[in-house]
């Protein structure tokens, strides 16, 4: 279910967010270790950068989706990128939104608690196709369960095109684009 954000919640997480990038800056600092507190600041860089393009995208239901992610529990921490030139895309919103949330879901539940658990997100739009890669990293303890959502996914192409998947040694791996 989507969690409906107020204006306040957003801000406090944001700040919360940010008090902790500068805390781990100004510990770096205190240490002497100037070059991590220089690849803090571009991973900062990096992010920020990540967030423009995606909001740029006109993705504005999955951009909310994928930025305020990590802000609630799940047992997977994710992250994305997006690669390649600006593009109008508020026409695949919604759909890509949904396909995320079931995916993020079925994968929540299918992985160990207890893991270290991450999922990569790549948004390509270097073409008039636009792709989405997955690329999970942790224990998955419910490989059927998986199995069983990308075999349905794939006999399921209305409008968006499950065009690779694995699933190996408690990797994952997916790629989706736009039909």
């Amino acid at each position: 279910m989507k969690k409906d954000w107020e204006i306040v919640e957003v801000l406090s997480h944001s700040r919360h967010d940010w008090l902790n990038k500068i805390q781990l800056i100004k510990g770096n600092l205190s240490l002497g270790k100037i070059d991590r507190v220089k690849e803090i600041i571009e991973e900062i860089v990096i992010e920020s950068q990540n967030e423009s393009n995606l909001t740029n995208l006109r993705l504005h239901s999955l951009a909310e989706l994928l930025m305020t992610y990590n802000w609630e529990q799940h047992h997977f921490r994710l992250e994305y990128e997006v690669l390649g030139g600006i593009k109008d895309l508020s026409w695949c919103d919604e759909q890509i939104h949904n396909w995320c949330v079931r995916f993020f879901s079925i994968l929540d539940i299918s992985i160990d608690v207890n893991s270290d658990n991450h999922l990569s997100m790549s948004i390509e739009t270097f073409n008039e196709e636009v792709r989405f890669f997955f690329d999970f990293s942790g224990i998955i303890t419910n490989i059927e369960q998986l199995n069983n959502w990308f075999h349905e996914q794939q006999s399921n192409q209305d409008f968006i095109q499950l065009t690779e998947f694995q699933i190996h040694n408690g990797e994952l791996m997916a790629v989706i684009s736009t039909i």
